[in-house]
């Protein structure tokens, strides 16, 4: 997860000194939206039912695509 540290924001102020804008490197904004996007997943599966993990091994294993234990 990002810091604001970590992101080296540079502020944009008006004539009184308040703080109007942000400006990120290109690699820090696609950071915060792709944490952004998988928030919203997480946000949107939240009431899904959940699956064991041994059913998912099983089913992995029987459809080829784990190997035997």
């Amino acid at each position: 997860m990002q810091t604001l540290d970590s992101l080296n924001p540079q502020y944009l102020t008006d004539a009184d000194g308040r703080r109007t804008a942000v400006v990120l490197s290109l690699d820090a904004f696609e950071a915060l939206v792709e944490d952004l996007e998988d928030l919203a997943a997480v946000a949107e599966r939240r009431d899904e039912p959940t699956v064991p993990h041994a059913e998912v091994v099983a089913g992995l294993r029987r459809d080829g695509l784990l190997g035997p234990a």
